[in-house]
């Protein structure tokens, strides 16, 4: 029986789609091994390079020399000028150290390409293995940072990262955000100039994967603590057994004293409600205290816990900043922002859990009176007594 034209239109088209889906994942596969194969080769020449122009018997201008003779030898040839040839060579000597902790380095500088015992004093005779840094790098070897980030993200990304960072940290977080967040060069380099890395604070946050730009990142950084004093808190009512209580205390005593704590939470902040509903689906949500924050344009949800930071908390606020963005934000104003303020927090375990979230999201902690030291304790009686007699 013959198929008709409708069912050989479809056939073709779902051909069509079945085929184009191939190439498409197979152009990604190229671009991605394109990467790293060029940054496996960079490596390589830069090890070479460096062992022959650092510890062996090369002259000052040999570099040079090398960059016109490979031009002349492959016509056409870009990428490889005396400066760039200089680049692979600091992206080699930056990175050789750290990859040699790893117990993979006494397997690699073992391998016949590494080996520069036995070379001639001119060195002519060092292999240049294409391998070194993909062997280096093997995923079960070393757990220094993460394999398939470094490996995504360009050349001239790292040269730009070493460029203008020193600190290990510094640089594993600039590779690991480029890699994760898809930055270009340029947009790296923004972030880099203003030093978001140092710029963070010490509040564990997202902001930089989350919002629209470095500026508004780094204002958004600026407005909010990673602790807060809440001294006016009377800490008494605070003992009941069941956690959903003690909130509701905190949130009615922070409603209370409501100027005490925008004072507190710093400058342009204006109290909406607390108990804030927003319905999505039939559903009623409630934020226990919405604020809006003129500096950074956005709405902030302030969620109250009493106890110790959970990961679930994330994802109940990351839920109420998607029913802000859809249902209370005005056009002109920024993405929603959220705080979690609990009573305590493993900075490092904080940022881990927050960093794949898609909202603004930060953790802070907050101390009551009765948590400060006992001297800073009186001092503070003694403030309100001085107000009293003034």
């Amino acid at each position: 029986m013959k198929s008709s034209k409708s069912e050989i239109r479809e056939s073709v088209r779902l051909a069509v789609k079945t085929i184009k889906d191939a190439i498409l994942r197979s152009q990604y596969r190229a671009i991605s091994l394109v990467n790293k194969e060029q940054l496996s080769l960079y490596y390589a020449i830069g090890c070479y390079v460096s062992q022959n122009s650092r510890d062996g018997f090369w002259g000052t201008g040999a570099i040079g020399q090398i960059s016109e003779m490979l031009q002349k030898e492959l016509p056409g040839l870009r990428g490889f000028s005396r400066e760039n040839i200089k680049k692979m060579r600091r992206f080699y000597d930056e990175w050789a150290h750290i990859l040699n902790r790893s117990p993979v380095a006494t397997e690699v500088q073992n391998s016949e390409y590494f080996d520069i015992s036995n070379r001639s004093p001119l060195a002519t005779d060092l292999k240049i293995n294409e391998n070194l840094l993909l062997s280096a790098l093997k995923p079960q070897k070393i757990d220094i940072f993460n394999r398939e980030d470094f490996l995504q993200i360009s050349f001239s990304h790292h040269i730009e990262i070493l460029n203008k960072t020193s600190s290990l940290d510094a640089r594993l977080f600039y590779i690991h955000e480029s890699a994760t967040q898809f930055w270009s060069k340029y947009t790296l380099r923004d972030y880099l100039k203003a030093d978001i890395y140092n710029k963070r604070g010490t509040m564990p946050n997202n902001f930089v994967q989350t919002l629209p730009d470095v500026k508004h990142a780094l204002k958004a950084i600026g407005v909010f603590k990673d602790e807060y004093l809440l001294d006016y808190i009377n800490v008494e009512q605070l003992n009941e057994d069941e956690q959903d209580l003690d909130e509701r205390v905190l949130e009615h005593e922070i409603v209370a004293n409501i100027k005490k704590f925008i004072m507190t939470v710093g400058r342009d902040f204006s109290f909406i409600g607390n108990q804030y509903r927003v319905e999505v689906a039939g559903e009623e949500l409630f934020i226990d205290l919405l604020f809006f924050n003129r500096e950074i344009n956005s709405l902030v949800a302030f969620e109250l816990k009493k106890g110790k930071f959970r990961p679930s908390y994330l994802g109940q606020v990351n839920l109420y900043l998607s029913a802000l963005d859809d249902y209370v934000r005005k056009p002109h104003e920024n993405p929603s922002v959220g705080i979690i303020l609990c009573k305590e927090m493993n900075h490092t375990f904080v940022q881990y859990a927050v960093r794949d979230y898609t909202k603004p999201l930060g953790v802070a902690t907050y101390r009551t009176s009765d948590e400060m030291p006992e001297k800073l304790r009186n001092a503070l009686s003694d403030i309100e007594e001085l107000k009293k007699l003034l």
